[in-house]
Formats: structure tokens, C-alpha cells, sequence
């Protein structure tokens, strides 16, 4: 069966079935440099039939041996495509983004020798602290693994700088079907999807989060360069799929493991428009010494267990 059109530089034969594979809801493609645009609603007769995007295998498959560098994903894709086409990036070494307006208002713009000590300061601190930490880190993940059956660690696509999609890492405070349950909990939920009284979280898993302690993990992926210690809220994408037009340019900007929401509101305050708008003055008005007191306000909220639930 002949996977591609414009995947590939020259059509591939695989001998894949069309029996035991996954159907998508993708539409069409557009290639443009190394860089593979996925949209959910093409202009009629624009795009011709793509085999590649009928199926999880076939898409793979097609990823594996494409020469592009890294997918573009239309933001009106439905959610479960998006973690469908990550997925497939992942586990064929490419780059996935989503499609995000421009924004203007990024401190590594408008500073960039303060961004660079940031960045720099980023990596020392996270290196520094999971040096001092590894043993309670050790000790937590050894509460995870005892009070509950599944991984010690929950992984989740989060919308990162620029758009650029990757998985955030928490210590594990729910329960395995955690994620099967998730729309049907929140259907009534129009602000972040966060409950106050969540059933599916654990015994271990309430203590970890009162103090935040599950959020530790996340010095990997600053380490990594998918965060940095301070910054705006790192949007899962059933959250970020809901923000408005006008604020979507807030998810351009490196997220952080604290904020000005974490600090100031946190959960008290889940109005999605509001908290992209508290992002987007963070944003215009950032500093170096604006995180330096952010981080020492986190302190005194974490070991008081402020608006953590």
C-alpha cells in the first residue's frame, strides 16, 4: 500500500494493514521546508486523499522515514488527534508543535542578555536542587510506588515555548484510569480543569499535592530546557484548546514550576481568560527581579499549602 504524498520525498511500499489500526480525524497536509503542517478543515479539493493520515501506524510509519524535522499541528484539531500525532512524533524522534499566532511581547525579545542569566541561572538551580533532593526524591517515589498500582511518574503533553508540545513530569497522585475519567468529571467545568474534591486521587497523592511535592519532578524537564523555574502555568491541552483567540499568544512563552498565578491565586482563581491575561502581563512587564520574587513568595505558599488541591 503506497503511504505517502507528501510525507515522503518519493512514495515508500510498507506492508501495513489496514486491519488493527487506529482511524484519525486529520484532514490534510502541508509541507513547507522540513516542516509538516497537520489541518483539521482544508479548503475543498486543496489537499488529496492522504493514506498516511488514516491511521496511527500508517502515520508513524510515515514519520520514520519522512525528511521533515518536525509537525505543525492545526489548534481546531481535536484534542485526541493532537495526543495521537505527539505521540507518533515522540516515538519517531520529531519535533510537534501547535500553530500559535505571533506574539510580540516575550521577555527573550525585548532582553535577551537578562534572558540568557535566566536560562543559565534555569539550569544551575534545577541541576543544584535535584542534587540536594535525590534523596526525598527517592523517598517519594517509593510512597508512590507502595500506595497505588501503576508508574511512579505521570506524564502529560503540556503546551511549551513557542508551542512546542512536551511532556511534563509529576510524581503519579491518582489513580491508573485517571485520564479515561477526565472528560466525564470535568464536563461541567468551564475554567481549568481542576477539582476540589477529585475522586480519582490517592491517600498519597492528596499529601503530595497540598504541598506541591508532586510538581518536583518538573526539575528534569527545566533541566531539560521544556521549562524554566519561573514562568507562566504549563497549559495542558484540553486547557489550552479552550483559551480564546486574543490570549493565545500567551503560549508562546517558556512555562514555568511557579508563577504569578501559582502565587497569587493558584487555584482559588480557574477562569481560564483571566489567568491568560495575568500570564500576558507577566509577560510585558518581566524582569529578572520580578522572579527572584516570585520564587521567595513560593516558599512560604508551598509549606502552607496555599490553594493546593
Amino acid at each position: 500500500m503506497i503511504l505517502s504524498t507528501a510525507l515522503l520525498k518519493t512514495p515508500k511500499i510498507l506492508p501495513l494493514s489496514r486491519a488493527n489500526t487506529e482511524k484519525l480525524a486529520f484532514s490534510g497536509l502541508v509541507w513547507r521546508q522540513q516542516w509538516l503542517m497537520i489541518l483539521s478543515s482544508p479548503s475543498a479539493k486543496a489537499f488529496p486523499a492522504i493514506p498516511a493520515l488514516q491511521n496511527v501506524a500508517w502515520l508513524q510509519a510515515c514519520l520514520k522515514q519522512s525528511p521533515v524535522k518536525a509537525v505543525r499541528l492545526d489548534m481546531t484539531l481535536e484534542e485526541s488527534a493532537i495526543k495521537t500525532c505527539a505521540d507518533a512524533c515522540i516515538n519517531t524522534g520529531k519535533q510537534v508543535f501547535v500553530r500559535l499566532p505571533a506574539a510580540s511581547c516575550l521577555p527573550k525579545a525585548r532582553a535577551p542578555y537578562a534572558w540568557y542569566f535566566k536560562r543559565v541561572a534555569d539550569w544551575l538551580v534545577a541541576a543544584g536542587l535535584i542534587l540536594f533532593l535525590s534523596p526525598l526524591l527517592l523517598l517519594l517515589a517509593g510512597l508512590v510506588y507502595f500506595n497505588s498500582p501503576g508508574p511512579i511518574f505521570f506524564k502529560q503533553w503540556r503546551v511549551g515555548q513557542r508551542g512546542r508540545l512536551f511532556q511534563i513530569l509529576k510524581f503519579r497522585t491518582m489513580r491508573m484510569d485517571a485520564e479515561a475519567l477526565h472528560h466525564e468529571l470535568m464536563a461541567d467545568q468551564t475554567g481549568l480543569h481542576k477539582l476540589e474534591q477529585d475522586p480519582r486521587v490517592t491517600s498519597v497523592g492528596q499529601w503530595l499535592r497540598k504541598y506541591s511535592l508532586d510538581e518536583l519532578p518538573q526539575l528534569f524537564n527545566v533541566l531539560r530546557g521544556e521549562m524554566s523555574l519561573v514562568g507562566p502555568r504549563p497549559l495542558a491541552l484540553y486547557d489550552a484548546l479552550r483559551i480564546s483567540d486574543k490570549n493565545r499568544t500567551r503560549l508562546n512563552a517558556l512555562p514555568g514550576m511557579t508563577g504569578f498565578w501559582q502565587v497569587q491565586m493558584r487555584s482559588h482563581q480557574r477562569d481560564l481568560e483571566i489567568v491568560s491575561q495575568l500570564d500576558l502581563d507577566y509577560l510585558k512587564t518581566w524582569s529578572p527581579l520580578k522572579d527572584f520574587q516570585l520564587m521567595l513568595l513560593t516558599f512560604p505558599k508551598v509549606l502552607s499549602g496555599f490553594g493546593a488541591f
